[in-house]
């Protein structure tokens, strides 16, 4: 009851502010979810084809064919993130290959952890893929700026 009390008084707060310049607050009305999808499926893309997530081989992840050492000297791409909740902690990374091939790589952690805790097991779990398949040039990108610049030395 407390919380509503602050809250009603802030939006008093803010209507006397905006009544000065002319601007009237109005409040957000509710939107029905199936009102949401109704509009959406209405407007659907006459050539629209669904993506097929079938993958006709589970346990295979890629197929490559290269030839030896034309790719060494170019840069492979690892990507990674890693999430921390209370239904529990997972890190993703994914290596792309100079030709364009991804390699995903995914894990559960069975421990606890902060949000940057799985951030940074993510990355070392995608270097040490990337050390496994002996790639010399690796670009890494995340969305931790605290992981990228301590990867970077500052």
């Amino acid at each position: 009851m407390m919380e509503s009390t602050a809250l009603n008084g802030r939006m008093a707060r803010w209507q006397i502010l905006l009544s000065e310049f002319d601007i009237v607050y109005v409040n957000q009305k509710v939107v029905k979810g199936s009102a949401i999808a109704d509009f959406l499926a209405s407007r659907a893309l006459e050539d629209y084809e669904p993506l097929n997530f079938d993958f006709p081989n589970e346990d295979l992840m890629c197929v490559v064919t290269t030839e030896e050492g034309a790719l060494e000297e170019l840069p492979w791409k690892l990507n990674f993130d890693g999430a921390s909740n209370a239904v529990g902690n997972g890190i993703g990374a994914v290596l792309v290959s100079p030709n364009g091939d991804h390699y995903p790589l995914t894990s559960k952690l069975d421990f606890d952890c902060t949000n940057n805790m799985a951030k940074y097991e993510a990355c070392i779990m995608g270097v040490r893929a990337a050390i496994e398949r002996k790639i010399k040039v690796l670009e890494v990108y995340g969305d931790s700026a605290l992981v990228i610049y301590q990867l970077k030395g500052k």
